[in-house]
């Protein structure tokens, strides 16, 4: 009964060396540090699209651009994607306008100006949303391997132990042998939610950015055939002034 109460989990961080103790520390901090973002990026996500089914709603309901515009500038600095794009699109536009718009050979760079400025904060939010998904990546494929490290550190300690006592019973052998292998089940605990994390995650952006990418060509519609530059812009397709805007870019 004593022996039986002397193997566990406690007992094996009180027998491990400082190696195994620190690889146990390193597990520890990647749990830590994955559910931080778990939680952190769950409550932004849910948050966001909160606000995007707002803004989208209010978008779609407005009776112009220019009351669009109204509302985001009362917001100042609209931190939701889809608001963020229409905000940056609409002073892109503007700022063309007042300053090269009225210049004859450079009204035809209109629709590229627009689509440079929106395809930058397309890349702006891709990256925002990117943000910390190295890190459930980068623990989930070496979590394991840490754990391993663990416990094979933890055998050879075991064994080492074992061979200067001179008793290699199976009592002897089986207790702290088994107790390493609480090196890899703590590796694997550690790696499975950060890959179902990771996972969920980028589905998730996926299905932001391909919203947001629609959104992005029906925007650039209305700013660019709702404008007076629209005798240049409206002579060809959406989708062959977005591959030609592509091709000059």
């Amino acid at each position: 009964m004593d022996a039986q109460q002397t193997v566990g989990f406690a007992h094996f961080l009180q027998q491990t060396d400082g190696l195994g103790k620190t690889v146990f520390g390193v597990l520890l901090v990647m749990s830590v540090a994955t559910w931080y973002l778990i939680i952190i990026k769950t409550l932004q996500t849910w948050l966001a699209r909160r606000r995007t089914m707002r803004f989208l709603e209010n978008f779609w309901d407005a009776p112009s651009l220019q009351a669009v515009a109204v509302d985001l500038e009362q917001r100042h600095r609209p931190e939701e994607p889809f608001s963020h794009l229409a905000w940056h699109a609409i002073v892109a536009a503007r700022h063309h306008q007042r300053h090269s718009a009225n210049k004859l050979n450079e009204a035809g760079s209109a629709t590229e100006f627009l689509t440079r400025s929106m395809r930058r904060v397309i890349d702006e939010e891709t990256a925002r949303l990117e943000t910390g998904l190295t890190m459930l990546a980068s623990v989930g494929s070496t979590a394991p391997f840490v754990g391993l490290f663990g416990t094979v550190w933890g055998i050879y300690h075991a064994l080492i132990n074992i061979g200067m006592s001179g008793q290699g019973t199976l009592d002897k052998v089986a207790g702290p042998v088994g107790e390493a292998l609480i090196m890899t089940a703590a590796g694997l605990a550690v790696a499975v939610p950060a890959v179902l994390a990771y996972n969920a995650f980028v589905r998730s952006n996926r299905m932001v950015l391909a919203k947001l990418d629609s959104f992005a060509h029906d925007l650039f519609a209305f700013l660019t055939t709702g404008s007076h530059v629209n005798e240049v812009a409206a002579v060809l397709p959406l989708t062959a002034r977005l591959a030609q805007s592509k091709g000059a870019a």
